[in-house]
C-alpha cells in the first residue's frame, strides 16, 4: 500500500472515530431522555416487556456485528458473479467490518444498555410506590443483576449462531440494506470505503 493510501485510510480512520463518537454522544443523551419520559408512563407489566425488547434488539444487533468479522468475502464475490444483487452490499459490510462491528455491538449496544437501565429503575419504581416494598437496594440489584445476565446470555447464545452462521446472516443483513437503499433511497452505509477493517 502506498503512502498516500496509508495516508488517506487514516484520515478517513480519524474521521470515522470523530462522527461516531459524536453520533453516539447524541442518540445516548436522546435516547436516555426520551426512554425516560415514555417509560414512567408505562405499568409494572409493559415496562417488563420493553425491558425484554430492548435484550433482544441489543442481542441482534450484536450477532450482525460478530458475523460480519466472522464471514468471508470470497463467499459474496462468487455471489456477485452470478449477479445477485445483495452479493455488492454484503462485500461492502464485510470490507468494512471493523466499522459495522463498532456501530452494532458499541454504539447499538450502549443505547440499548441505556433504555434497558431505564427500564429496569422505572419496573424498581413501579414495584416500591405500588406494592410498598422498603427493600429498594435489593430490589435494585437484583434488577441489575437480572439485566445483566439477560444481557450477557442473550449475547454468549448469539455469538455461537453468529460464528456458525456468518454468511447467511450478513447476506440477509444486505437483503435488507439493499431494500432500504433501492426502495427508501436510505443509504445506510454512506460514509464507507472498500477498505478491510478487520
Amino acid at each position: 500500500m502506498s503512502n498516500k493510501n496509508k495516508k488517506s485510510n487514516k484520515n478517513s480512520n480519524i474521521k470515522w472515530v470523530f462522527i461516531i463518537t459524536l453520533w453516539t454522544f447524541i442518540l445516548a443523551t436522546s435516547v436516555s431522555i426520551v426512554s425516560e419520559s415514555i417509560l414512567r408512563n408505562f405499568n409494572i407489566t409493559l415496562a417488563f416487556i420493553s425491558l425484554i425488547v430492548v435484550v433482544i434488539f441489543g442481542v441482534f444487533f450484536d450477532i450482525i456485528g460478530i458475523a460480519v468479522t466472522a464471514s468471508d468475502e470470497k463467499t459474496f464475490h462468487s455471489m456477485a458473479a452470478n449477479r445477485i444483487k445483495e452479493a455488492k452490499y454484503a462485500v461492502k459490510l464485510v470490507r468494512n467490518a471493523g466499522r459495522v462491528s463498532n456501530f452494532c455491538n458499541d454504539v447499538i449496544g450502549d443505547i440499548c444498555g441505556i433504555i434497558s437501565g431505564a427500564a429496569g429503575t422505572i419496573i424498581v419504581m413501579k414495584l416500591v410506590n405500588q406494592y410498598g416494598f422498603t427493600r429498594i437496594t435489593l430490589i435494585s440489584v437484583v434488577m441489575t443483576g437480572l439485566i445483566a445476565s439477560l444481557t450477557v446470555g442473550g449475547k454468549a447464545i448469539g455469538k455461537e449462531f453468529a460464528i456458525n452462521k456468518s454468511d447467511r446472516i450478513i447476506f440477509l443483513t444486505a437483503k435488507i440494506i439493499m431494500i432500504l437503499d433501492e426502495n427508501l433511497r436510505i443509504d445506510v452505509l454512506p460514509e464507507l470505503r472498500n477498505s478491510k477493517n478487520k
